[in-house]
């Protein structure tokens, strides 16, 4: 009997072991690794066969962002407006979305004001929003329904370099930036709000890392979402988080953003130094 005992025991632990490693695998499976985006491919769609993943289980969606507190419309579709950087003209040039998925740009923000033109939407104030993942028009945010892009930023705050896998859904075209580069482009929607076509592993450098996220949308549904993995979860802390608006956003992250990531920026500028 004790025997008999043991045995159950030890298939049952390593049953748990095995369903416990099959949902990790499933939860961080990556179909693109390969990133950042090179510029010349910046407007190119994936490669690999989307996922078509359903994540409405999953608990870490993303459900505060800061950015613009009305979207681009107007757009003339999102074919046409996904090439146009509406950061720089929204700025004349004081920002653009390179430069604005960087600790410096995003910084900018508290003093460059949001200025489309009137049949885009018009000024626009920078301040926290919140949206509801599960909601299939969740970027229409009380204006126009169809031809709008939506702007979202998030400050994700990791305690090492790291690599996180962020799983985003959208509808329809979806660009995002991570400290000055460019790590994901897709022209297609992903089927439903809590649906992931694609998991893409990217790196995280120690301190504030920012990620700018834009979704472009032209008829019928329009969301926006995001999550990473477990792990990434758990030991990042994520803002917006209290914050409801831009001041209180800012001393949110004034700690995150103390230790600035080495952006693609920095970056260029150190390699210039050393060569000279």
């Amino acid at each position: 009997m004790k025997m008999f005992y043991q045995l159950t025991l030890t298939t049952a632990i390593v049953f748990a072991l095995l369903v416990g490693i099959t949902h990790l695998a499933f939860a961080q499976k990556v179909n693109i690794d390969d990133g950042p985006i090179a510029e010349k491919d910046w407007l190119a769609n994936p490669k690999v066969a989307a996922l078509n993943e359903d994540h409405s289980g999953e608990k870490t969606w993303i459900t505060k962002w800061y950015g613009p507190d009305g979207n681009y419309e107007n757009n003339n579709g999102f074919a046409a407006s996904a090439p146009k950087d509406l950061i720089d003209e929204a700025t004349n040039g004081k920002l653009d979305q390179v430069k604005l998925s960087t600790a410096a740009g995003l910084k900018l923000t508290q003093s460059v004001d949001i200025n489309w033109k009137k049949a885009n939407g018009g000024p626009r104030e920078w301040t926290v929003f919140e949206l509801n993942p599960a909601d299939g028009n969740n970027m229409n945010r009380g204006g126009p329904a169809d031809n709008i892009d939506t702007y979202g930023i998030v400050v994700v705050k990791a305690p090492k370099a790291m690599k996180a896998v962020m799983s985003p859904a959208h509808d329809d075209y979806a660009q995002i930036w991570i400290n000055g580069e460019k790590w994901y482009n897709n022209s297609a929607w992903t089927g439903a709000a809590l649906q992931v076509d694609y998991n893409i592993e990217v790196d995280l450098q120690k301190g504030g890392n920012v990620v700018l996220y834009r979704v472009g949308e032209s008829g019928g549904s329009a969301y926006i979402n995001l999550h990473f993995d477990d792990e990434t979860h758990k030991v990042c802390d994520i803002y917006p988080d209290k914050s409801n608006d831009q001041k209180s956003f800012f001393s949110e992250v004034a700690g995150a953003l103390s230790v600035e990531p080495t952006d693609k920026l920095t970056t260029t500028w150190a390699d210039i130094k050393r060569n000279n």
